[in-house]
């Protein structure tokens, strides 16, 4: 029988603090935006909801930009894995091949800019002049590479049998059938993983579109989110504004509070990645740890 030590007990209770931190803050924003405004703006909502109110949720989903921007991050977050998928497999496994020319070269000149970067301002500059600017395509051609994604899908495909590719190759098939066929399906882990990372990382996204656009039409969610969190309470008064006039006064007569339409915008632009994040945990701890480990 297995008994108890100090060291498990210190472990668990360091995983249980852990979890409370983690998702204490979840909680107590969720709870503020279904309580009674009355009851959060006089900071009686400390984990649990006090009362019952969903009228954030029906302002926020009144709102047309904020939807509009919701729909732009989705895009955003398609076209940015398509990209990232394709230039990062695309990338990795020709550098797994021993008989390609220069590997090791291309391999260390990846390595350069992973680490060493031109900066904010060449950047912009790039954008600038290849016309990207106030374009939905400068906020996905950023984010549609990852040098890090690469070598991580190189190590990954390069612990792989070569055997396995060596026997496709001698049976007829080409390289590209090969990939498609063989070492494609065995690298979901590692795909999922840098799938995942790219979801989080193009939805969260808002400091590119703050310097790449001034276009409202086409901002992410996160950055309309970014203006309003940053205003003051005056961001729930505009956004009622723009509201039916009977909607308006209903609400107003509600003193509904500034924070718990903010609380509601951030449930609300959540929940997308907790939904995804389950279709990639099958293979997700699996990539991460095989990618990271050999190589």
């Amino acid at each position: 029988m297995n008994r108890w030590t100090a060291f498990d007990a210190v472990v668990l209770g360091l995983a249980v603090l852990v979890c409370i931190v983690t998702l204490y803050p979840m909680v107590y924003v969720f709870s503020c935006s279904i309580s009674d405004p009355l009851m959060v703006m006089a900071g009686r909502v400390l984990l649990f909801p006090v009362g019952f109110s969903a009228d954030a949720y029906h302002i926020v989903t009144a709102d047309a930009g904020f939807w509009r921007s919701f729909l732009n991050s989705v895009l955003y977050v398609i076209a940015g894995c398509v990209l990232m998928f394709f230039n990062t497999v695309s990338v990795a496994y020709p550098l797994t091949r021993p008989n390609l020319k220069y590997r090791k070269f291309l391999t260390y000149y990846l390595l350069i800019p992973m680490y060493f970067g031109g900066g904010m301002i060449p950047s912009f500059i790039v954008v600038t002049k290849l016309g990207l600017y106030n374009s939905p395509w400068a906020l996905v051609f950023p984010t549609s590479y990852s040098i890090w994604n690469i070598i991580l899908c190189r190590t990954f495909m390069s612990s792989l049998p070569n055997e396995l590719v060596e026997s496709a190759l001698i049976d007829g098939s080409d390289q590209i059938r090969t990939f498609l066929k063989i070492v494609l399906p065995l690298s979901k882990p590692v795909i999922a993983v840098i799938m995942i990372s790219t979801i989080v990382g193009v939805w969260n996204a808002w400091f590119n579109a703050s310097i790449y656009t001034t276009n409202k039409d086409i901002q992410p969610i996160q950055l309309y989110m970014k203006n309003v969190l940053a205003a003051t309470s005056t961001a729930a008064s505009n956004i009622m504004d723009k509201l039916p006039a009977e909607i308006q006064a209903k609400y107003r007569e509600m003193a509904l509070s500034g924070n718990q339409i903010k609380y509601a915008m951030i449930i609300i632009a959540t929940l997308p990645i907790v939904f995804v994040y389950p279709m990639f945990q099958k293979h997700f701890t699996k990539g991460i740890m095989l990618g990271s480990l050999k190589g």
